[in-house]
């Protein structure tokens, strides 16, 4: 098997990067940068190959599900380059966010806009509250739950106390569906009714409860 030394050097990752640019590589090319290197069998591409392997559907965003341990069951992935796979996925998914602060709210598409790309893909159920001031610009985002695939508990308390840290009234609440499909349940409706008349009694504002889904969303306060 030829190594990546014995390749052309259009062939060769760092090469053909510097040559090209990154958007004219593979996934598994750019991959392969991050390994460096192979075994004596398999070439860095060819390991990184591998690695992809295990994402269904060649959804590059899968990767950042597999876990460390996993990585390592690949021959050439030892713990040392599964953390650093991880630790690119981890970097790619932070710089997918867009900046949350000082944007103004003006409906539920504005909220959704916000938060898709962090909690489209997300395995387990999140809840998160978007705290206001009184133009509706958003001044802080808090997490208040990560639950499993089907449920998480929201406790109304915490979000209460929250809110009244920051001496500010009116919130949005948000949570992803896993199951990328947005259609609330009888909980999810219950939950916003209680929510939203307590913060009624502390003079605070539900001013929205949106589900993100893979894609799509849905406001259920009218629901509520």
């Amino acid at each position: 098997m030829l190594t990546l030394k014995q390749l052309p050097n259009s062939e060769r990752p760092y090469e053909k990067m510097e040559m090209y640019g990154e958007k004219n590589l593979s996934n598994s090319e750019l991959l392969a940068i991050i390994l460096k290197t192979g075994t004596k069998d398999q070439t860095a591409v060819a390991v990184a190959q591998q690695v992809l392997s295990l994402i269904e559907n060649q959804n590059i965003r899968e990767l950042q599900e597999i876990s460390i341990k996993e990585l390592q069951k690949i021959k050439g992935i030892g713990k040392v380059k599964a953390i650093q796979i991880k630790a690119v996925c981890e970097l790619a998914k932070r710089m997918s966010r867009p900046q949350k602060l000082n944007i103004q709210i003006k409906s539920s598409k504005d909220v959704a806009d916000l938060l898709m790309e962090e909690l489209r893909y997300e395995k387990n159920e999140i809840v998160k509250i978007l705290i206001l001031n009184t133009k509706n610009i958003v001044q802080k985002i808090v997490d208040i739950s990560i639950g499993n695939t089907f449920s998480a508990h929201i406790e109304p308390k915490r979000i209460f106390e929250e809110i009244l840290k920051t001496g500010m009234s009116t919130f949005i609440l948000v949570h992803n569906h896993p199951s990328g499909d947005v259609t609330p349940s009888m909980n999810d409706i219950k939950t916003t009714k209680d929510i939203k008349n307590g913060a009624e009694l502390l003079g605070l504002k539900l001013l929205d409860h949106v589900i993100i889904g893979d894609g799509n969303y849905k406001s259920i306060l009218t629901l509520a």
